[in-house]
């Protein structure tokens, strides 16, 4: 059995270590992030559902320069970021797979006026869904990868600021 209570207390003691107020955090030594990429296993699949049931268009398909004969492609996802792709033809990689180290989901800010039209295209799409707090859905994209599109504005989640 999980010993919750232990785990708040750790979870308190690591906030007071590491937690500043937003007047004494440092600048982030980054710009943002560039892009996250996914495995494909169907490149036109995938570019279909990010591109037709999502809306977010592909602005490039090239050469994967580290994986001769696999693509590299890109989707914008808004405010200069990138949901980027890779697929490997002729490697047998199984099905998705959650694993430490590994993805456990891609969460994409939506503006709301937005969102309840997205989980529509989802639903009419015959994409199995799951609506939570009124501003989040999450969904599987074809290769199961999951998804994520909230409605909170970038920097907060469900009320809170977080940045």
């Amino acid at each position: 059995m999980t010993d919750t209570t232990a785990i708040e207390h750790r979870r308190t003691a690591i906030r007071e270590r590491y937690l500043r107020p937003i007047d004494e955090r440092p600048a982030s030594t980054a710009r943002g992030l560039h892009h996250t990429a996914l495995v494909s296993g169907d490149v036109e699949r995938t570019v279909a559902f990010y591109q037709d049931v999502l809306g977010f268009p592909l602005t490039e398909l090239i050469d994967n320069r580290d994986y001769p004969g696999s693509s590299h492609f890109f989707h914008d996802i808004g405010n200069g970021n990138l949901l980027a792709f890779f697929d490997f033809p002729g490697l047998d990689l199984g099905p998705y797979a959650e694993v430490l180290g590994g993805l456990h989901h891609v969460a994409i800010s939506v503006d709301p006026a937005r969102w309840e039209g997205l989980v529509a295209r989802l639903a009419e799409a015959g994409v199995e869904h799951e609506v939570h707090s009124g501003v989040s859905v999450y969904f599987r994209d074809p290769d199961g990868a999951r998804i994520e599109l909230i409605s909170d504005p970038l920097g907060e989640m469900y009320g809170h600021q977080v940045l």
